[in-house]
């Protein structure tokens, strides 16, 4: 007897191959046979009408702190996800000394918009090595979980507070080697690093990985050049904006040293900017030209990403934005008021050299969200153009004059128009482009701001019920089987015989995600954005429902994943489909 059958399903295994109707029997956490399974299960799912495919595998997330409290790593898994890659953009909680636990508490809170009460409240901090973190979690996963080694805690554990802004001195490179080469022998998928202009620690200064040199970055892909298994990703100033052709040849020689690929996220794809697009996909094509491999994550969805003037957000990296908005909230909010400098703002928002963050000065398309002054009482879920035109004044002194009103802490949400059709065909032109993969939800960080963790089902719905721009196998191949082979996965990502059974089973007929919505229930009562999936039938992890009917299940059957037994390594020269 088997443990679990699932019949007359629509299996789409994950390859980009046609779907075709057949059983799926599963025994021991994996496939044993797909086709007509004879033999009965103790537990059997009718899946008629139904697809059946590989557990989604989410590339880029940021569920490092977030499995210590919700092992089911939520709200992914409700959206199929069965695999999930975390330890990215160079943060880490581990290697650490015990010392410094509150300073890359508050960097995670900074960086990546984790709340401060749910680190300190939600994770143990019993460890120092990174072998030691990842024993921390093993055992209580409702996914299947790997991490890369972070540079920042590299570099805060070998060169401590005193030196963060410094070159490393040989000696400091060979001790920061060694721990490297330890947390990738323990199990680690590979070495992250940051040296994006916009990463700041809990103080304000600029992460210490930004200060590595290229003979630092070259040290470390030598290592994980050394172990098998491992991978790069890697975030830079030139993911915002456009990659100089200094950190195209640092990419490059970075892949072709370690004899890795190299992922960065993520390429936002505009189809009024299409020479954009070209150049920052030209870094893959001139690192395959010297022998490497570069790979841009890119996400198949919108994910609207609330703001404020108040907080931290994408408005501060804005060009001339950040002298302003990193004054102190009463000058802040006098620099606001000032008609001289609300045109320069305007005017540089507006600017070629905003890059990515140009979209952001559609100030007429701002949908106002929670408001605080009766001033602006009634003013929640109508557009900033609505309430202009009806005071006679323009959108953006609108949009400055409630934000003031509300002393900056007025939620707003920016236009999320998808109406361009341009935009979208360039979109899914990039997504059957060998030099791109989907991914880059950045799912666990950004709590409070953006939900893009259900990127699965709606990109499900997209194909199937919307826009219809890819067939539903290719993306089902785009979600599982391209970065299950990007990272080198053991017998995942992919629906064949002896492979682990990470299924998701889902109705073609109303598959898709719900709003985002606010809730409080992480440590701390701090909040976070969550979405709800809809036609999400099951999804197992290793053979075990950890979904039924869109519900999670409680079940915590999910694998640690560690390099080299649970990864193989994949070679630049592999780069084809």
């Amino acid at each position: 007897m088997l443990d679990y059958v699932i019949r007359s399903g629509t299996v789409i295994d994950g390859t980009g191959g046609p779907a075709r109707r057949a059983d799926i029997g599963i025994a021991g956490g994996r496939i044993a046979e797909i086709g007509e399974v004879q033999a009965s299960g103790r537990t059997e799912l009718d899946a008629t009408g139904l697809m059946v495919a590989p557990g989604v595998v989410d590339p880029h997330t940021h569920y490092d702190a977030q499995l210590f409290w919700d092992p089911s790593a939520s709200p992914s898994n409700i959206h199929g996800v069965t695999t999930v890659i975390g330890g990215n953009c160079g943060f880490t909680l581990a290697p650490i000394k015990a010392g410094d636990a509150d300073y890359i508490r508050r960097m995670m809170a900074k960086v990546e918009g984790m709340p401060l009460a749910a680190l300190e409240q939600g994770v143990p901090w019993n460890w120092a090595t990174f072998g030691e973190y990842l024993a921390a979690l093993e055992g209580n996963l409702g996914v299947n979980a790997g991490f890369l080694v972070g540079h920042c805690a590299l570099r805060r554990h070998v060169m401590g507070a005193d030196r963060a802004e410094e070159v490393a001195t040989d000696e400091e490179i060979a001790t920061m080697r060694a721990l490297l080469a330890d947390s990738l022998a323990a199990g680690g998928l590979g070495f992250s690093s940051s040296q994006s202009r916009t990463h700041s620690d809990g103080d304000g200064r600029p992460v210490t990985s930004r200060h590595a040199d290229r003979r630092e970055m070259m040290a470390f892909c030598e290592v994980v050049g050394a172990h098998e298994g491992t991978t790069l990703e890697y975030i830079t100033s030139g993911c915002l904006d456009l990659f100089s052709d200094e950190e195209v040849d640092l990419m490059t020689a970075m892949s072709v040293r370690a004899q890795r690929p190299l992922n960065w996220n993520v390429l936002t794809i505009d189809g009024g900017a299409a020479d954009a697009v070209d150049h920052q996909l030209s870094a893959s094509s001139r690192a395959a030209e010297a022998g490497g491999r570069i790979v841009a994550l890119t996400m198949p969805t919108l994910v609207p990403m609330n703001m404020s003037f108040r907080s931290f957000c994408a408005l501060f990296l804005m060009p001339g934005w950040g002298e302003v908005m990193g004054l102190p909230a009463g000058e802040r909010m006098a620099k606001l008021a000032d008609p001289d400098v609300r045109a320069e703002l305007d005017q540089r928002a507006r600017s070629k050299e905003a890059g990515a963050f140009r979209g952001l000065s559609n100030w007429g398309g701002y949908v106002i969200g929670d408001t605080y002054a009766a001033a602006n009482e009634g003013y929640s879920g109508l557009k900033v153009r609505d309430i202009a035109s009806a005071r006679g004044t323009a959108d953006f002194d609108t949009l400055l004059d409630i934000v003031l009103a509300d002393e900056l802490r007025t939620v707003l949400w920016p236009n999320t128009d998808d109406g361009n059709d341009k935009t979208w065909a360039m979109r899914a032109e990039v997504w059957n482009d060998p030099r791109a993969m989907i991914g880059g939800s950045d799912a666990g960080a950004h709590l409070d701001r953006m939900c893009g963790s259900n990127y699965p089902t709606a990109f499900l719905e997209d194909c199937l019920r919307g826009r219809q721009l890819v067939p539903v196998t290719r993306a089902v191949h785009m979600l599982s089987g391209q970065p299950a082979q990007l990272f080198g996965l053991r017998d995942r990502g992919v629906l064949a015989p002896g492979y682990a059974a990470d299924v998701f089973v889902f109705d073609p007929a109303t598959v898709g995600s719900e709003p985002a919505r606010l809730v409080r229930d992480l440590p701390g009562d701090a909040p976070r954005r969550v979405a709800g999936s809809h036609g999400v039938v099951r999804v197992l992890v290793n053979g075990v429902e950890t979904v039924s009917d869109g519900r999670p299940t409680g079940a915590v059957p999910g694998t640690l994943l560690r390099s080299g037994r649970d990864t193989a390594s994949v070679l630049p020269v592999a780069a084809g489909r």
